[in-house]
């Protein structure tokens, strides 16, 4: 049982390292960005979340967490997306169509905080996009 715990606050922090990698894409996470990440977490995110971590807090919580720290850490982008594609790949299961929904859904309000998704964005949504429908 701790394992299947252990799995789902990772499946929430490697969301975190996804919705970076597509702020970041253009090499710059705008405010904007952050603040509607935020908003869809608490929003939309925590609804889908039954674990709460060992501080009794949503384990949804760890999205904004991971994103903001990696955000401060000005991790590279596109191993980010690599990262996330290897656990995606590796742990399939969690990935239930109702939660790619919502992970796309995610992507693309974060990167339409700033009145539109840019060129670097869409490309990575676009690669998101046909990994889940390939697999």
């Amino acid at each position: 049982m701790e394992k299947i715990h252990k799995t789902e606050l990772y499946f929430y922090q490697k969301l975190g390292e996804l919705f970076y990698a597509i702020s970041a894409s253009d090499q710059l996470v705008k405010e904007e960005e952050y603040k509607a990440l935020v908003q869809i977490v608490e929003k939309e995110w925590k609804s889908e979340s039954d674990y709460d971590n060992e501080f009794n807090t949503n384990a949804a919580n760890q999205i904004s967490i991971v994103f903001n720290w990696f955000d401060y850490e000005r991790m590279d982008s596109e191993e980010c997306y690599k990262n996330f594609v290897n656990f995606y790949l590796e742990h399939k299961t969690l990935f239930t169509e109702k939660k790619k929904s919502l992970i796309l859904k995610t992507a693309q309000t974060i990167t339409d905080a700033l009145g539109g998704t840019n060129k670097s964005e869409l490309i990575m949504i676009t690669k998101l996009r046909l990994l889940f429908e390939k697999e």
